[in-house]
């Protein structure tokens, strides 16, 4: 008897502090994101299968655009920002203490779709485009797509920022807006249930280091640690998602509010163009920079090593054999 509730005695003890039984041993990681598209599925995987709270993290997804993240991030409101694009530009534009750490997305996931009565890029001279954030990785994809389809998007095109990618449907559905970069699964409901038009696909044209982590120099800097169990729990949702595709796809549906049909042909339209270990190429890097000091006529690439910064990321996928 007296064993038996020394071993009570203690396995109480062990439950108390341990961090999967006792919400008070879990840290708060505020973590924003700019639209509800499956870019942002790792997020969203690591917060339904509970790897944040295996990494002891009480997470908060917030979605905000790129340009209110930044300085939030810098003022200690949010600690990470998986819409990167936004970061490396401001970081190229203003040299801002930022570190981007993780590469999920490295094809750009946007599909230039119009309203009906547009049957061509041409057509659409004088029209309104609507994006997320000015200069952000949807703005930069339809702007190429444009120009490749004859069309001055700094002259011919109007553009607005106009919320989401799922309030953009809306927009071209009340035809507030003409044009728009759409993702998946919203571009699906674009063709199928409203019969907009898909004019052209960004995904084979060039890359784009969309999205992943980046957090202040100076958080990486005071908190190491936590920040490595960001990527953790990121990287363990990654993984999750190129290994399961019914479980991802369901967890698209619930986040997204999709049908599982539309939720299962977004991750398979998809996923070629993420990440499998968080960390693209350095060929993928330097075209990309290359591409982007076109766009922000600069006089040469901006250094990647003030940019990027993988060294966390390859520790984490050294730990939990991610190749």
């Amino acid at each position: 008897m007296q064993v038996r509730s020394l071993l009570l005695s203690f396995l109480y003890v062990f439950l108390l502090n341990s961090p999967a039984w006792s919400q008070s041993t879990l840290e708060k990681a505020v973590i924003s994101y700019p639209s509800r598209s499956i870019a942002s599925v790792d997020l969203f995987i690591a917060q339904e299968r509970g790897f944040f709270r295996e990494e002891g993290l009480d997470t908060q997804l917030v979605q905000i655009r790129g340009t209110i993240a930044v300085p939030a991030s810098l003022t200690g409101e949010v600690h990470a920002i998986a819409g990167v694009g936004t970061v490396i530009r401001a970081v190229q534009r203003s040299d801002i203490p930022f570190k981007v750490l993780a590469i999920n997305l490295k094809r750009p996931l946007f599909w230039l779709v119009t309203r009906p009565e547009f049957a061509s890029i041409s057509a659409l001279k004088g029209k309104i485009l609507g994006t997320t954030t000015l200069a952000g990785a949807q703005h930069v994809a339809a702007a190429r797509l444009l120009r490749k389809g004859g069309l001055n998007p700094d002259k011919d095109i109007t553009v607005i920022v106009a919320g989401d990618v799922p309030t953009q449907l809306q927009s071209l559905v009340s035809g507030a807006i003409q044009i728009a970069a759409l993702s998946p699964p919203t571009v699906i409901l674009a063709r199928d249930k409203f019969k907009m038009r898909i004019l052209a696909s960004a995904v084979e044209e060039f890359p784009s280091l969309q999205n992943g982590i980046a957090v202040s120099e100076r958080l990486l800097r005071e908190r190491r640690e936590f920040v490595k169990r960001i990527l953790r729990a990121r990287a363990k949702a990654n993984r999750y998602f190129w290994e399961n595709e019914r479980g991802a796809s369901e967890i698209l549906a619930k986040y997204l509010k999709v049908d599982s049909s539309v939720a299962l042909e977004s991750y398979r339209l998809s996923q070629p163009a993420f990440t499998r270990n968080g960390i693209p190429t350095e060929k993928e890097i330097e075209d990309f920079l290359k591409m982007d000091a076109e766009l922000l006529k600069l006089p040469e690439p901006f250094p990647s090593a003030k940019i990027f910064d993988f060294s966390l990321q390859r520790e984490v996928n050294q730990e939990l054999a991610v190749r």
